[in-house]
């Protein structure tokens, strides 16, 4: 007696499952997604319809034949893009008897067709003709594999070896639909063994034909006949689906993009492998995903540029401030285009702390020279397969994520953001910045081959833009192919205007205001920098106005007031107490206390050294949690200090009878780096000649034991950190000197830079003539 179901239903699109068939297929359609977690949660059966029109994208009941296939879920993969590959097993044919349309998933009320019953020597006999017959077809036809025949030959049920030849022969989409229908399980089989007879008799009059005409036709003729001969034969058996209409679509998809002829020799060659390899086969996945990804990529496909130098100053002005040196290397690589009408695409690399405005400068650039945009993010990647992608030896194997960048963005010449290369790392599965050495060098990237394409691809007419927090972990020939633009901090008119210009209307739109509705003053713009961020770029700061806007629109709201006006007293009143606060400049001089300049991660900041002396046995002691590099420019002012006794006036031998202690402040925070090496050996000195150093003076430098000044880094961070603290003199080390040039006037206005060469001209500065009390 049939037994009656209800479960929910997958409508296939050119291909149907017999029972006992194990197979794999992708799915993409969300209700076919929904059904098939309704399964999982239910007994893991679903009912394999057939699709009658293969284009139809939501079908009806109508739309379905009442034929189909009980299948039990063995396996799901979640794919890219939503979609599913699941492993299914035929069970047994069913008929659709009621269907039931849902805006999720739908399902059907089925009846399973049993096999009837035969008697045992009709069963035998009709067994043995089939299994003799099999073989002669795989003798005559050799496209099955001997392992598949043997299982077949096994089968001891006519039913099911009627299914098993079925599922691993060439029909076409209508036969094997009625052989689906078909509940007579000896006439399927009969009709079956038909079928394998006139194939082995169509075969048999191939080879025959072949061998009477091959001495007399050439290689033209031959391979016209061929043709023709393949023509009249798909025709004739009207194969519009399955694995032959698949191959046409890829053909015509082949003649409308015209890759360069070496791709298309190479996806002829793979097509006529894919019509060689069975339904069944795994492999069949691989070459179809090879044939696709060849198909997707942008051969030959280029944006126009844009060579308005005046409009792209424009939309890089308009959508970023400061950042002058990337613009400016940005606009000179148009001009050269534009002469040119070429010109080597440059590999830049913008190095800056976080917040800067790394990542989104590549957006603009891209925008300003008509360009398409596509980053690929690497921070965490260990794998140098990420890079050049897997070697098709195996499922599930994919390019990497340049070529992949590609298909994304349909071009040749994108601007492609490396975001993050500080970041990557590498583990027994390679080194991914050795996989970028070739995709970044100019001489070698129009050849870039990817493991998974197999092809050489150019990449040499795209902008790569990297961008890293730090130099330090990028290996030097990974650095040696890249143009370093360094970003420096924003300082704090930089802020206020990109504050005042893009951040306050971005988080006014994003908290669904209108810009009368909430007035920022310039005052309260200010107070939010100084008071409430502590950062290199402009992140938190726009953090901070989104918390004013949204306690902005909470007013609004609930005490229906019009407009709201910040200042600096309701800055207070929505973000609390000031967090932080700037260290500033000393009422006085003192004794043993020195001013230096620190660069920090968050931007620039001052350093109070301070020195005291004691009677003692000449120890020497550093606190404030100082770095290895701090400890040795602490020595190494020492050794200086003791080389000059007698000119610097301090007390002989005070190296055996004083103990020295230098303290820097903020003990909880590290620090380190060799450029507060004068401001040490200054305030030793100080506190040994009782001396003092005058508070509008602040310093910065790496010592050497002979008293010369070496130059340092973060200079415009440092001095803005003396701006700030009220500083009017600060000694720089003569060799900055070409680094001051390149600074803003805003930035030097009202300060004194005086370059140093040695630790007499530091002393000579900083040291008071007149006594000042401790």
């Amino acid at each position: 007696m049939d037994k009656i179901k209800k479960m929910p239903i997958i409508p296939l699109r050119g291909f149907l499952i017999f029972p006992n068939m194990i197979i794999n297929f992708d799915v993409s359609r969300k209700k076919s997604i929904k059904a098939i977690e309704k399964a999982m949660v239910d007994d893991q059966i679903i009912f394999l319809g057939v699709q009658k029109d293969v284009h139809k994208e939501k079908p009806k009941q109508d739309d379905i034949y009442e034929f189909g296939t009980l299948a039990k879920i063995k396996q799901i993969i979640k794919l890219p893009a939503n979609n599913v590959r699941i492993l299914v097993e035929g069970l047994n044919r069913s008929k659709i008897i009621n269907y039931y349309e849902d805006s999720s998933f739908d399902l059907v009320e089925v009846t399973e067709k049993s096999d009837e019953e035969f008697y045992d020597n009709d069963k035998e006999a009709l067994l043995r003709v089939a299994k003799e017959t099999m073989e002669d077809y795989s003798n005559e036809i050799k496209t099955i594999a001997s392992d598949t025949i043997m299982n077949i030959i096994e089968c001891e049920e006519i039913g099911e070896m009627a299914d098993a030849i079925a599922s691993n022969i060439q029909l076409n989409f209508n036969q094997k639909l009625l052989l689906l229908e078909n509940g007579n399980s000896a006439l399927r089989l009969k009709e079956i063994i038909g079928i394998l007879v006139n194939e082995i008799e169509i075969s048999k009059i191939q080879k025959e034909i072949k061998s009477k005409v091959k001495a007399k036709i050439d290689k033209s003729q031959k391979e016209y006949f061929m043709k023709e001969q393949i023509k009249v034969l798909e025709e004739s058996l009207g194969e519009d689906y399955g694995v032959q209409g698949e191959i046409n679509q890829y053909k015509k998809k082949l003649k409308k993009i015209k890759p360069p002829k070496y791709i298309k020799q190479k996806v002829e060659k793979e097509l006529s492998r894919l019509l060689k390899i069975p339904v069944s086969s795994a492999e069949g996945s691989v070459v179809r995903n090879y044939i696709e990804c060849l198909l997707e990529l942008p051969w030959g496909k280029y944006d126009e540029e844009n060579y308005d130098l005046e409009k792209a100053i424009e939309i890089l002005n308009e959508e970023h401030s400061g950042l002058s040196k990337v613009k400016e290397r940005i606009i000179e690589y148009l001009a050269v285009r534009k002469l040119t009408q070429k010109g080597e695409s440059p590999i830049l690399c913008l190095v800056g702390p976080p917040g800067v405005g790394k990542t989104s400068i590549a957006s603009s650039i891209a925008k300003s020279i008509n360009r398409q945009y596509v980053r690929i993010s690497l921070g965490g990647v260990k794998d140098e397969s990420e890079i050049r992608g897997h070697r098709r030896t195996y499922i599930g194997s994919m390019p990497g994520r340049i070529i992949n960048a590609y298909k994304q963005c349909q071009t040749n010449n994108p601007v492609m953001l490396l975001d993050e290369i500080d970041k990557m790392s590498s583990d027994l599965r390679g080194d991914p910045t050795a996989a970028l050495l070739e995709v970044l060098d100019a001489e070698q990237n129009s050849s870039f081959i990817d493991h998974f394409v197999e092809v050489p691809y150019d990449l040499s007419d795209t902008l790569f833009i990297a961008t890293a927090n730090t130099l330090q972990t990028v290996p030097r020939p990974l650095l040696d192919r890249l143009e370093i633009i360094e970003l420096a901090s924003y300082t704090g008119e930089e802020k206020f205007n990109i504050a005042k210009d893009h951040l306050i209307s971005k988080q006014i739109e994003k908290n669904g205001l209108k810009p009368k509705e909430v007035r920022f003053n310039d005052e309260s713009i200010k107070y939010i920098i100084n008071s409430y961020t502590k950062e290199a770029g402009v992140r938190n700061l726009e953090r901070k106005i989104g918390d004013v806007c949204r306690k902005s629109a909470k007013l609004i709201l609930t005490e229906g007031r019009s407009y709201i006006n910040i200042n600096k007293k309701s800055v207070e009143g929505f973000l609390g107490i000031p967090i932080y606060s700037y260290d500033k400049i000393n009422s006085k001089s003192y004794v043993g206390i020195a001013r230096g300049l620190a660069w920090t991660s968050v931007g620039g900041d001052t350093l109070s050294i301070e020195v005291n002396i004691m009677n003692g046995s000449g120890k020497f002691e550093l606190t404030g949690q100082l770095g290895d590099v701090m400890k040795e420019s602490a020595r190494a002012a020492i050794s200086y200090i003791r080389s000059r006794e007698e000119k610097l006036k301090v007390e002989k031998d005070f190296y055996k009878s004083k103990d020295i202690h230098i303290h820097i402040p903020e003990g909880a925070v590290p620090k380190d780096g060799p450029s507060a090496g004068i401001t040490m050996a200054t305030a030793m000195i100080s506190a040994l000649a009782n001396i003092p150093v005058s508070n509008e003076v602040a310093m910065t430098g790496e010592i050497t034991i002979r008293g010369r000044v070496l130059p340092i880094g973060g200079l415009k961070e440092k001095l803005l950190a003396a701006k700030r603290a009220g500083i009017k003199k600060v000694l720089v080390p003569f060799d900055n000197k070409r680094n001051v040039q390149e600074i803003e006037e805003t930035i030097l206005e009202g300060l004194q830079i005086v370059f140093v060469k040695g630790m007499d001209e530091v002393l000579s500065h900083a040291l008071l003539n007149e006594e000042v009390s401790k």
